[in-house]
């Protein structure tokens, strides 16, 4: 199944996409949470809610193209990304084999939805791409062994981590690069764990800019799977229902390129993830203020 968040003047909703058309899961069954996170904590059955929404043809549908997205999670409780998970980017930035990923946190400040735009901000124009896979997180997991750990995710989605690359590399932590408004592009819609090969693995991921091809990797390629990499997190924190896990980026990124290539107002960036969709943003400058 494939779910969205849409906005509406009464706050978000959950809506499942069947072919071109949304049904809001709220009002086609009342037991269901309008938000997705607030739905998975509630231990909801979303995939059965969903197919039953779906098989009923008296539920009011809407056209997708008529509904503003949202970040499908808007709120995470936790938005954990990982660094270096692919060895030709760790190698592209001059950096050996890891031997543990790179491990840094987004805020629920910075996030955008498909068809919202990339924020260049005021004070920098080295404003690159990262095409990435993104699990949400179905139920609570600490301690959980690889061999389990697929059954802790919901679905998953395309991320494009958004990075200012100057401030990235002012700290070894790279925290302040990847939280500026209007950067962690998030959707377009989310696909349920079951309706994919099991950690997602095996889709091609790809990255345009203005239609050409940047990035180009298989998720099969990642140091550290899905399972892998919630047995290693949960090791040290506990992974919430409706927290989001950013698997990485492949090489290719504009930094690494002679010479760089950096995003610019009116650029189109799309990550594009076989199986899953296309997410499509274009940039614009930071509006000035005084």
């Amino acid at each position: 199944m494939k779910l969205i968040t849409f906005k509406t003047a009464a706050g978000y909703r959950l809506g499942v996409l069947d072919q071109e058309q949304v049904i809001d899961l709220a009002k086609a069954d009342a037991s269901v949470p309008a938000g997705l996170r607030e739905a998975l904590r509630a231990g909801v059955d979303l995939v059965g809610a969903a197919r039953k929404a779906v098989d009923n043809s008296e539920n009011e549908r809407v056209p997708l193209a008529s509904l503003e997205l949202a970040p499908l999670v808007p709120e995470p409780g936790k938005i954990v990304c990982l660094g270096h998970n692919y060895y030709d980017h760790a190698k592209e930035g001059g950096n050996l084999k890891p031997e543990y990923p790179l491990i840094f946190f987004r805020g629920a400040s910075s996030l955008i939805a498909h068809g919202d735009p990339v924020i260049r901000p005021q004070v920098s124009e080295k404003l690159d791409y990262e095409a990435e896979l993104v699990m949400v997180i179905g139920k609570r997991a600490r301690h959980v062994k690889r061999e389990n750990a697929l059954e802790h995710v919901f679905g998953y989605a395309c991320f494009n981590d958004v990075s200012v690359r100057d401030y990235q590399k002012r700290t070894s932590q790279w925290t302040i690069g990847k939280n500026f408004d209007g950067t962690g592009a998030f959707g377009p819609w989310l696909v349920t764990a079951d309706e994919l090969a099991p950690g997602a693995e095996g889709l091609d991921l790809r990255l345009r800019l203005n239609g050409e091809v940047m990035q180009r990797a298989n998720t099969s390629d990642m140091i550290w799977s899905v399972a892998e990499t919630i047995e290693l997190l949960t090791e040290c924190l506990t992974l919430e229902a409706g927290d989001v896990v950013v698997m990485g980026t492949p090489a290719g990124v504009g930094w690494a390129r002679n010479p760089p290539v950096w995003l610019k107002p009116g650029d189109t960036v799309a990550v594009e993830i076989d199986g899953i969709g296309v997410l499509e943003n274009v940039v614009q400058d930071e509006v000035r203020t005084r």
